[in-house]
């Protein structure tokens, strides 16, 4: 696909991201550029879908971790209403764990935050090509995944986006209450989703699930 965007045809940008330094400073990066342009910021879910019903983009930049909502449900929406508009993750959160799981839920690509800048302009040309975009260690570990190597498969893996959610959040250390609240679910969804990973985990108890997502955590896997 010819890259069809210009100085006088820029594209044009949606940021979605609940800090506001952190979308100062994504809109300065990428309104350098001639053919970039951030036309609208968003810093939730709710006034994200609000300004894609007024405004049309022709990508979106989501951060992974949004106040009542992950990056992984604005992915889930953005695709249910806006099938067409492409979505860029964006996000501190590893990619050996998330990324694959957003792009099976329609993203078309993952990007890590300590990423450098320049990395982060390939990635947006990149999508707004039509193309999708990974690290060469994502490339690297999905087709050894493909080609069957057992090696790289690991127990977390098996989890569900909506589980790995819930494992990220008890490795920061809020309890169910306040995963419940964060993700808009019951208190009864959340100690589902718990149950469920303790038995793919094969973990016998809480106390070894918290450990588990603690240390998890400090290693930077979720």
């Amino acid at each position: 696909m010819r890259y069809p965007y210009s100085a006088d045809n820029p594209a044009k940008i949606l940021l979605l991201d609940d800090h506001a330094i952190v979308r100062q400073g994504l809109l300065m990066l990428i309104n350098c550029q001639s053919e970039l342009r951030v036309t609208n910021e968003a810093e939730d879910l709710e006034q994200a879908l609000e300004t894609c019903r007024k405004h049309e983009h022709d990508l979106a930049i989501v951060d992974m971790s949004l106040a009542g909502a992950s990056g992984l449900e604005v992915v889930k929406q953005f695709k249910l209403l806006f099938p067409q508009m492409p979505i860029l993750i964006l996000s501190m959160h590893d990619e050996m764990v998330y990324a694959e799981s957003a792009l099976k839920l329609g993203a078309a690509g993952y990007l890590m935050k300590n990423m450098a800048s320049n990395v982060l302009l390939s990635a947006i040309r990149k999508v707004l090509s039509g193309e999708h975009y990974l690290s060469e260690r994502m490339h690297a570990r999905m087709l050894n995944k493909m080609l069957g190597n057992a090696q790289l498969n690991s127990p977390v893996d098996t989890l569900s986006p909506a589980e790995l959610e819930v494992l990220h959040m008890i490795g920061i250390g809020l309890g169910t209450s306040e995963i419940a609240e964060q993700l808009a679910r019951s208190v009864k969804t959340i100690e589902s989703h718990k149950a469920n990973i303790k038995k793919k985990l094969k973990l016998e108890s809480g106390n070894q699930l918290v450990m588990f997502a603690i240390n998890m955590h400090a290693s930077r896997a979720i």
